[in-house]
């Protein structure tokens, strides 16, 4: 390994004879399998190595935070290092980085202890556990939900309110706070309803005093009142027409953008396509919707899987990981729903388009305008893209 990093003969055995070789070498290997560049790779031969001497590392030893951090200080002061100039804080910064992901790694990186986030931290975690087993509901919306008791919990912590004693006026308070801080309509139903919920659960358990649950009025909501506009078909093309080239963001843009236009898929469910999702040879697609919590089985649209296939043969890098869209950069890692959405968002923007909605559910919403516009249902329109796409199952498995 060192040998590919460092042209010099001295300064490869430097490394060699360094304390902890195995545990750095074994870093270093898995940071290449990832995709990481030599460049890079040597940058982090080059902390550890310090790391090591800075504060004399011994196989087993459990390293903090802080000792990190005062040895990075020290590197980073002229002389620390080869260099008269004190290093740039971005330098620094990367330095601890590269120190806490190695140390990780190997198991020599002492956590420091999670401090509870509020006096009923507990509380919530019981709520959070019965509402996922006994009621099935979804990570996200266990999540979303969890989310809005903490930031109640926030503000009673600094008014010294405690679950037990809290009344009706304090969470009316709470939502009045949230309303003057110019949060819409539905964002505050939202809120009121997640805090019934969790103080409906909290009444059968004895935490609070009773009836607080029927107590709280979510505000009024008219149904379709905020229906969000999603783009136009046109839109659509136009977004997708930025696809058009040979950069790997491209490649990988296109059959992102492909299925979300065609099936109208959620950002969470194209990030979590997994490369079994794809039956070739029966031209299918597998799609799992945490939301509703259920799998539904699409026809593969011949555009669809051409766009899939070039990003798997041009850009997908040959990894055993098994999800479908990967990061471009090292380290290489699946990509989440927010990273889908980012890509929506980036070419909206790119091209001007004004829409209140700019991320990857504004095409979700485009594409129900679209069928409901030419009194389709998926299934029908599934039919028309679907066209077969003569792909071989050897092909598909030369490519992973």
């Amino acid at each position: 390994m060192f040998e590919k990093l460092f042209t010099d003969g001295p300064t490869v055995e430097r490394y060699r004879t360094a304390p902890l070789l195995d545990e750095r070498l074994c870093w270093l290997e898995h940071c290449a399998g990832t995709g990481v560049q030599p460049y890079t790779l040597c940058q982090v031969a080059i902390a550890q190595v310090h790391l090591v001497h800075r504060l004399d590392l011994q196989a087993g030893d459990r390293i903090d935070i802080r000792r990190i951090e005062a040895a990075a200080e020290q590197w980073s002061m002229p002389g620390g290092r080869r260099s008269n100039k004190h290093a740039r804080p971005d330098a620094q910064r990367k330095f601890v980085g590269r120190a806490v992901r190695w140390l990780r790694f190997a198991d020599m990186f002492e956590e420091e202890p999670c401090l509870p986030r509020h006096a009923h931290t507990d509380e919530v975690a019981i709520f959070a556990r019965r509402m996922r087993t006994e009621r099935g509901w979804a990570k996200e919306t266990v999540l979303c939900c969890c989310n809005a008791v903490d930031r109640f919990f926030d503000r009673l912590n600094d008014r010294g309110i405690t679950l037990d004693s809290v009344r009706i006026a304090d969470i009316d308070d709470q939502i009045a706070y949230w309303h003057a801080c110019g949060l819409s309509r539905v964002t505050i139903k939202d809120y009121a309803e997640r805090l019934r919920t969790f103080f409906r659960f909290a009444e059968g358990r004895g935490w609070c005093m009773a009836g607080l649950a029927d107590g709280i009025l979510p505000p009024r909501f008219y149904p379709g009142e905020t229906i969000p506009k999603g783009l136009d078909r046109d839109e659509a093309m136009r977004l997708l027409a930025t696809t058009e080239g040979d950069r790997p963001a491209d490649i990988r843009a296109r059959a992102i953008l492909m299925l979300l236009i065609t099936y109208g898929l959620r950002a969470g469910e194209v990030a979590g396509l997994r490369l079994d999702d794809l039956d070739w040879v029966e031209e299918r697609l597998q799609v799992r919707c945490p939301k509703p919590g259920r799998t539904h089985h699409y026809p593969l649209s011949r555009s669809v899987g051409q766009a899939i296939l070039r990003y798997l043969r041009e850009v997908r890098p040959r990894c055993p990981e098994r999800r479908l869209f990967l990061t471009l950069k090292a380290p290489v890692r699946p990509i989440t729903g927010p990273t889908v959405s980012d890509v929506v968002r980036g070419r909206v923007d790119r091209i001007g388009i004004a829409a209140r909605r700019r991320g990857a559910h504004a095409l979700r919403h485009g594409t129900a305008q679209h069928l409901l516009d030419h009194g389709l249902s998926m299934k029908e329109h599934l039919c028309l893209v679907s066209m077969p796409i003569q792909v071989q199952i050897h092909d598909f498995r030369s490519v992973i």
